[in-house]
């Protein structure tokens, strides 16, 4: 089970970089193509620091953060491999996301983003799909985390009670019988 949610980890990285090598080889560094106005752009930049431009230690700070984070993920995603999937699809999706921009501190030494939209004056951060991923996989560990009831948790006072068989009763019970 854990190969299958790893194929959502590996589609995740493979669509990323193929569409950072798209963009790298058809745009120079800050060219912007407008695809649905002023609204949606695609706009090359890379980005020395994390999620939305914002740094506080050097390059190889986040290149050890994002390793060591996705090492744990992967192993948390082999010791919950028989948990639900949505809680796998979802940390799946996140790993898939931070190797898919680690690959891009590797290799570049910052991340590259093209997907940026805007409003009137206003621009969110340019992103990229590996963004996404990460986003959308933690958006689904957060609904999960805060919606899901936990079994233990369960209001039981609704299950009707079930008399034990012969075969689990305690006076019958043939392994431990006085």
């Amino acid at each position: 089970m854990v190969l299958r949610v790893l194929f959502v980890t590996f589609f995740a990285v493979v669509l990323d970089q193929l569409t950072k090598i798209l963009v790298k080889s058809n745009f120079v560094l800050y060219d912007s193509i407008k695809i649905l106005g002023d609204f949606f752009r695609f706009t090359y930049i890379e980005n020395p620091g994390m999620a939305f431009g914002i740094r506080f230690a050097g390059p190889w700070f986040f290149t050890l953060f994002s390793s060591i984070a996705s090492i744990a993920i992967l192993v948390f995603l082999y010791r919950i491999r028989h948990e639900r999937f949505l809680s796998r699809f979802s940390l799946a999706l996140v790993l898939g996301g931070a190797v898919g921009n680690l690959i891009d501190r590797f290799l570049y030494g910052r991340v590259v983003d093209f997907l940026d939209f805007g409003l009137g004056a206003y621009r969110f951060p340019v992103f990229n799909v590996a963004d996404i991923c990460v986003s959308v996989g933690m958006v689904i560990l957060i609904f999960l985390v805060l919606f899901e009831k936990d079994v233990s948790q369960q209001d039981n006072s609704r299950i009707p009670y079930r008399a034990k068989t012969i075969g689990e009763s305690e006076e019958h019970d043939i392994w431990h019988s006085k």
